[in-house]
C-alpha cells in the first residue's frame, strides 16, 4: 500500500496536537518560508514560482541550490534568485559549472549542459555562484543541497537512505533537493531503527512537523522528475511546524523552445513535458 501522509496521521494541524506549547529551543519565532530548489536555468518556471510565493506572502525565499544545469537561461535565473532568495546553496551542478567537480561521472546531456554554461553564464553568474556553500542551518533547520551526510552528492529516495542522513543531521528537521521529486521522510519520537516512513508529497500534501525527525524535499522548480511537470515549491512555516507542498503550471513549451535554440541535448527540452 502506497504511503501518503494522511495515512499516518501526518496531516492534522498543529493546533489539534495534544500537549502542544510552542516551538523548541532554536526556532526565533514565527516565518513563512518558501522553499525552492534545482531551477536548473529555467527562468519560465522561476517566474512562474515566484509569483505564487508572492501571492502567499511569505516572508523568506530559501533556495537548496542547482540554480544553474540543464537549462539555457543562467543568467536570468541566476539574477532572479539573488535578487529574491534570502538563503542560497550551492548544488552539484553549480560546483560543476565552476569547475569543482568531475563531469565524467555526469550524464551525457548532463556534462554538455555544465560545459555550455560555462562557456555561456557571465562573470556575474559565476561570481555569485562561488559564493554559495552546499549546506547551511537557518532558522534551527538544516538546508542541505543533497543530504545531510553528503550535501552535494547523495540522493535520499529510501527510507534507508533517508534514516542515515537523520542519523548525521544535528537539526531535527531538515531540508533537501537534488532528487527533484517532491516527497517526505519521518522518523516519529523515540522511533527504533528502522522505522521511518516517507512518501511522495502531491500537490496540496499538508504536514504537522512538531514531533518527530524530518526530512523535506519541495521538488524541483526547473526539472520534475516525479511524473508531474509542473514547478515544484513547498511552503514552510517555522512557528506553526507546518509544511505545505505546491505546484504550478508554466510555460514548458517556452523553456523547452529555448534549450532546443540554444542547441542544447533535445532530450533536456523533452524531459520536461512528462516531468521525468
Amino acid at each position: 500500500m502506497a504511503v501518503t501522509a494522511q495515512s499516518y496521521g501526518l496531516s492534522r494541524r498543529l493546533d489539534s496536537a495534544p500537549g502542544w506549547t510552542g516551538p523548541g529551543d532554536g526556532y526565533a519565532g514565527r516565518l513563512r518560508v518558501a522553499v525552492l530548489s534545482d531551477i536548473h536555468a529555467n527562468q519560465p518556471a522561476l517566474e512562474a514560482v515566484l509569483a505564487a510565493v508572492d501571492e502567499a506572502g511569505v516572508e523568506e525565499i530559501w533556495c537548496l541550490g542547482d540554480v544553474v544545469g540543464y537549462g539555457a537561461q543562467p543568467d536570468a535565473c541566476a539574477e532572479l534568485v539573488r535578487d529574491r532568495c534570502d538563503v542560497c546553496l550551492a548544488g552539484n551542478h553549480d560546483l560543476a559549472v565552476l569547475g569543482g567537480l568531475d563531469i565524467s561521472s555526469f550524464s551525457e546531456s548532463a556534462a554538455a549542459a555544465v560545459e555550455w554554461t560555462l562557456a555561456e553564464a557571465s562573470e556575474g553568474t559565476l561570481e555569485f555562484l562561488r559564493g554559495l556553500d552546499p549546506a547551511v542551518s537557518r532558522e534551527g533547520i538544516g538546508l542541505f543541497h543533497a543530504s545531510p551526510r553528503d550535501p552535494i552528492w547523495e540522493y535520499v529516495l529510501s527510507t534507508d537512505q533517508a534514516e542515515a542522513g537523520l542519523d548525521a543531521q544535528e537539526e531535527r528537521i531538515g531540508l533537501i533537493g537534488h532528487s527533484h521529486v517532491s516527497l517526505f521522510f519521518c522518523r516519529p519520537a523515540a522511533a527504533r531503527h528502522g522505522e521511518t516512513q516517507g512518501a511522495q508529497a502531491g500537490d496540496g500534501a499538508f504536514l504537522g512537523l512538531e514531533v518527530g525527525e524530518w526530512l523535506l524535499n519541495p521538488g524541483s522548480v526547473g526539472q520534475p522528475r516525479d511524473g508531474d511537470p509542473r514547478a515544484a515549491w513547498l511552503e514552510l512555516d517555522t512557528a506553526e511546524l507546518t509544511a505545505h507542498f505546491h505546484r504550478v503550471s508554466y510555460d514548458v513549451a517556452l523553456a523547452a523552445e529555448t534549450i532546443l535554440a540554444a542547441g542544447l541535448p533535445s532530450q533536456l527540452a523533452e524531459r520536461l513535458e512528462v516531468g521525468r
